[in-house]
């Protein structure tokens, strides 16, 4: 029988990434889809994880914990408090959105530039990569850059302004071993971004796919 794996979404932007991304790599794994994209709007207004909204969060993964999937993919990189917690409650993997993303921008070298569309996403993507180079004992030169406008251009269904927004900034960030796309809603520009830059750019998708499938013994 496939593992089934439920998706938990704060944007609908996420979708389509994540889907592709099984569908290329894992396309047996029987998937379904949580969304409440009222969780980044009200992470928005708050300008922070709050105490409410971490019990929201936390409320709906127990909620698709509950339905009897064998893991829990978490798309939505502002939250990572909240998916911590839910990591701590559940016996069966629930996978941060870049874990797998972040493993592997520290193979590629310690200098490494990290584009966000979402303001709250960089701070926690950049002390996530911080925490995981030092517990391998790696260094990490990090250069994180918003890309400014980006957010606000997706929102208003502007997806020429939000991938211009991307490649200007990743351009900005110079000389690196990788450039990372923070958030599943970048993954469709991957190679845009790696026409406009020299270093490999890395995205969450595939990653994530990948270490769902040896964690749950997929071929």
């Amino acid at each position: 029988m496939a593992p089934r794996i439920a998706l938990f979404h704060a944007t609908q932007a996420a979708i389509a990434p994540i889907e592709t991304a099984f569908a290329e790599l894992w396309p047996e794994a029987d998937c379904w889809n949580l969304l409440d994209e009222g969780l980044s709007h009200e992470i928005d207004r708050s300008g922070g994880l709050t105490e409410a909204l971490m019990a929201r969060f936390i409320g709906l993964a127990e909620y698709a914990a509950q339905t009897g999937v064998d893991a829990i993919l978490f798309t939505c990189s502002a939250f990572g408090p909240a998916i911590e917690e839910c990591q701590r409650r559940f016996d069966i993997p629930a996978l941060k959105p870049n874990e797998a993303l972040l493993e592997a921008a520290l193979e590629a070298g310690p200098a490494l530039g990290l584009i966000a569309t979402h303001p709250p996403t960089l701070p926690v993507m950049t002390a996530q990569l911080e925490a995981l180079a030092g517990e391998h004992g790696r260094a990490a030169d990090i250069s994180p850059r918003l890309a400014e406008g980006a957010w606000e251009a997706l929102k208003a269904g502007d997806r020429e302004a939000h991938d211009g927004a991307v490649v200007a900034a990743a351009r900005d960030v110079g000389d690196c071993d990788a450039i990372l796309l923070a958030q599943f809603s970048m993954a469709p520009l991957a190679a845009r971004v790696a026409a406009e830059v020299t270093a490999p750019v890395l995205t969450s998708p595939h990653a994530a796919v990948r270490k769902l499938l040896a964690l749950l013994g997929g071929a």
